[in-house]
Order: structure tokens, then sequence, then C-alpha cells
């Protein structure tokens, strides 16, 4: 399978560009400067060239407070371009893989979100993600695959973040304990991906890890893998205010990814050991 990764420099493209190379398929992984997701004609152009069996698309702008103050190149980004994307790859017949986020729910769920549960996105980047949701399900054949609270080597996250705050000097570290959702390892998920577009499958699919916990709770697993003594405090997301508003609940049900994979999910902590292991 010939496989097409736009955004292949960032979290998960480069993830997704590593698992095709295991699996032994021909892959191209264009970054921006590469390839620019908002022109039509650069997009068809790259995929005239690759001649993809599979296109991934995991360009984004996924800096969420960034898209409050950038609304315009947020819908473009995470909007415009996925359409773009879905019809230079429809045209040739290849399909298309897009990737979302548990921001197109209000958060305030108390039972994991299937993958039929109203949207009812509360910030400008969960707004755009869901613009670009129409725009890929418009074209018959698309998957689009939902996930959460990414880390991973190649672009920030909190893991990393987490670790830089934990080495510095200073009082307790405020983290936030009344938002719950599921980390997810990049390299997991690009293993997901290519899952789910070998076997064909199509629609709108969730994927994350398990299990849940709070970011207070992930900050403590953390640091308890890093061997930090820093102290760790719990606090509420009015306690730590950002631009944009964050879900309170972001767990999503997965038993359709497991159905279709014929695997359960894994375990977020497994990836954690192997991301402070390699990095």
């Amino acid at each position: 399978m010939r496989v097409l990764v736009f955004g292949g420099a960032g979290l998960v493209g480069r993830a997704m560009v590593a698992e095709a190379g295991r699996r032994g398929w021909p892959v191209a992984g264009p970054d921006r400067d590469e390839t620019d997701v908002t022109d039509p004609a650069a997009v068809a152009a790259a995929v005239a060239r690759f001649r993809p069996d599979l296109v991934v698309n995991c360009a984004a702008l996924a800096a969420v407070d960034a898209c409050e103050v950038e609304r315009e190149r947020a819908f473009r980004l995470n909007g415009e371009a996925v359409g773009i994307l879905a019809s230079a790859a429809a045209r040739p017949g290849a399909r298309f893989v897009h990737l979302s986020t548990d921001y197109v729910f209000d958060g305030e769920g108390t039972v994991p979100y299937p993958e039929d549960h109203p949207t009812a996105p509360r910030s400008v980047y969960g707004a755009s993600k869901l613009e670009g949701e129409r725009r890929a399900l418009a074209v018959p054949g698309t998957l689009l695959v939902r996930t959460s609270w990414i880390f991973g080597a190649g672009g920030p996250n909190f893991v990393d973040t987490m670790r830089v705050k934990l080495a510095s000097p200073g009082g307790p570290l405020p983290v936030v304990a009344d938002q719950v959702g599921a980390p997810t390892y990049a390299p997991f998920l690009a293993r997901a991906l290519a899952d789910l577009g070998e076997s064909g499958a199509s629609g709108i699919v969730h994927y994350q890890n398990r299990p849940p916990v709070s970011w207070y709770e992930f900050a403590l697993e953390i640091a308890r893998r890093l061997g930090s003594a820093a102290e760790i405090r719990p606090a509420t997301t009015d306690e730590v205010p950002r631009p944009a508003r964050r879900p309170r609940y972001s767990v999503l049900a997965v038993g359709r990814f497991e159905r279709l994979a014929g695997r359960p999910v894994e375990d977020w902590r497994e990836g954690l050991a192997r991301h402070l292991g390699s990095s």
C-alpha cells in the first residue's frame, strides 16, 4: 500500500510515516514547507506525483489557544484544507483518512462519547475541526478518526511540557484536576490509523488509549516515572485560566475501533514508558 501523509513532520505525521515504513509500505510525508495543504494545485500535484492508495491527513493548526486569536487561519487549515485534501485523494481513487478531535463535543458528558453523539464545540479549535469533519465526510469512503490528548516525539505535548516544569525549581506545580480524558501515544495512534486504513473502514471511528485520567493524575504518573520529587497540587480549571475553553470530560467510546481492529486499545502508560525511555 502506498501511503501519502500530509503533515508528515508533526507529532502524529512523523509516527504515521514510521509505522508505514515498519510495514514495508512506500510512504511520503511532505511537511508544510513542501506542500501547502491550502493550495489545491500543490496538493493535487503531490497526489499525482506519489500515486497513493491511502492519503492520511495529519496536518492541522493544533495549538488550541492560538486558534482563538487566529480564527481565520484555524478554519483555513482545519476546515477548508481538509476538503481540498479529500477531493484530491478521491480523484485518482485513493482512500482518505482524516484525524479529528474530542473538542468537537461540548465536554459536558459523564459517559464515553459514541461516534454518533451530537457535536457542540466550545472553542474555535473545536469548531474549525468540526468544519473539517463536514468537508471530509462529504467525500464518500472517507475514514474520520477522532482522538485526544496526544503525546510523543515530534511536537509540543503535555508530557514534554511537564518534564521541563518538573525539572525547574519553584513552588508546588498546579495541574488541572477537574478535566478528565484519555492520553494517546502517537505511535499507538499511527498503528491504529494503519490498521483501519488497511481494513477499508469508513465513517467515524473513535480511538484513544486507556484508562481515563485527569490532567493531574497524568502529571503524577509522569513525575513518578521520571523519579521527580517536585510537588504537584490539584487545581481547578478556574485556577489555571486559558484563552480557549477546555472540555471537562473528553472520554471517547472506542468499541467500534476494537471491533474493526479485533483488539483492545493500548494502555497509555506503556506508551509513556516508551516515550520517556527513548527521549
